[in-house]
């Protein structure tokens, strides 16, 4: 009991840090929760279960929101929730990640610690588009050398995840979609329609100001005006008047996307130039909807199968990372295969990923992912299984049509469980 009482002295030292960061609402957790929460699975657990109440279950509203009469806040989507936990600077009221925030948020499971956010002003602002260089000298580092010197706004993270996922055939489409006129050219003007096209707001000046009222309710610090920010510096320059052509668009979404895939390499293999097989697989898993007991059966299929570690190149993992871009054509081709009720082996995986992409996959990445997946050790694959847990990994756990099942009570019986599992 002294140490479940040391975990609720802690909780309740932490609620204003977290009150004020607008974490948490001020709703108290009832004692009997919290004693039986730790109780049952240690003190740990019941800081995460009172950590996800907070990020995941309870709408996200200020304190100064929480007046008398005040009308019922409607929640906040999985990505607003995401966007606030990781934006960690604040100007003029609105929230901002910095480029090091958007890579930690498509790369890590929570953000690293923080005692607030950081209230630029407006030098500070200034200073950080000066140092944003222009289209000419962008790289696969552009974020990395940016770090924490550049701001990124809610419908711009929007636009970046979706360049994430996309694969080379869709480059063209997305610009065209930004190419309003059909000259070939985006401008300013013409960019900015993502404001409106990732916030659905409506045209109408009445349906605008009731969108830019739920928007200043629910995620009250998200921006409800334009202000300049790094990646319109980056593509328009300094006085907004430059132009992004196709090349160029191309150009930065493929940096992008290797750029993550680098820092998701890097991560595992530790200065080396390979990864093992061991670890790709727990690369492919940690953001998919498998639960613990899960991702431990199949992390320890890949060791009792793989005898002798090959090890995977970097340009290995980035073609792979790079056919689940894919994902949607193959699932097509593999359709073939599931109406005819044929298993999938080895060989006709490989031909389904030629088809759709062009190129071959690495044998060993192909013969890792098949001891991930291959249950039953009988050399096929189940491709619905496959191509649903992939769909996860590729958007990193967050599609939104899944998100209903977070902070509901099997959701955290089963955290229970896997957490009982580990002790």
């Amino acid at each position: 009991m002294a140490a479940v009482r040391r975990c609720r002295d802690l909780l309740r030292s932490l609620r204003p840090i977290l009150w004020k960061e607008g974490i948490f609402t001020k709703q108290p957790v009832p004692r009997r929760s919290l004693y039986m929460i730790a109780a049952a699975s240690g003190c740990t657990l019941a800081i995460h279960w009172f950590y996800k109440q907070g990020q995941d279950i309870v709408p996200v509203v200020h304190a100064r929101e929480t007046e008398k009469n005040e009308p019922t806040k409607e929640k906040a989507t999985h990505r607003e929730l995401r966007f606030r936990q990781f934006a960690s600077v604040e100007y003029q009221g609105n929230i901002y990640m910095t480029p090091q925030d958007f890579l930690e948020s498509v790369t890590e499971e929570s953000p690293r610690p923080r005692i607030g956010r950081i209230r630029l002003t407006a030098q500070d602002v200034e200073s950080m588009l000066r140092q944003t260089p222009s289209r000419s000298r962008g790289s696969n580092k552009l974020f990395r050398n940016l770090h924490d010197k550049g701001i990124i706004s809610y419908t711009e993270y929007l636009f970046l995840l979706c360049v994430l996922t996309k694969p080379r055939s869709g480059f063209r489409i997305a610009f065209n979609m930004f190419d309003t006129d059909g000259n070939q050219i985006v401008d300013k003007k013409e960019f900015l329609v993502l404001e409106r096209v990732f916030s659905k707001q409506p045209d109408s000046e009445d349906g605008e100001g009731k969108k830019k009222e739920v928007l200043s309710k629910v995620i009250p610090a998200v921006e409800t005006r334009i202000q300049d920010t790094s990646l319109m510096v980056h593509f328009f320059g300094k006085y907004g008047n430059d132009v992004l052509k196709y090349d160029d668009f191309h150009r930065f979404m493929e940096n992008l996307q290797s750029e993550v895939i680098e820092l998701e390499f890097l991560e595992f293999s530790k200065g080396m130039n390979t990864i093992s097989e061991v670890d790709f697989a727990h690369i492919l898993l940690r953001y998919t909807l498998l639960d613990r007991s899960e991702i431990e059966e199949c992390i320890a299929r890949v060791k009792d199968r793989i005898q002798q570690e090959k090890g995977i190149t970097f340009q290995e993992f980035k073609k792979f990372c790079q056919f689940l871009n894919n994902l949607d054509d193959f699932s097509i081709a593999m359709k073939m295969y599931t109406y005819a009720q044929q298993p999938v082996s080895q060989d006709e995986f490989q031909r389904a990923v030629r088809v759709c992409t062009g190129f071959t996959l690495a044998k060993d990445v192909v013969n890792t992912v098949f001891q991930i997946f291959d249950s039953d050790g009988d050399g096929h694959l189940s491709s619905p299984e496959f191509i649903a847990i992939m769909k996860d990994r590729l958007h990193r756990g967050s599609r939104s049509h899944l998100m209903h099942t977070q902070g509901t009570w099997e959701a955290f019986r089963q955290c229970i469980r896997n957490e009982m599992k580990s002790n």
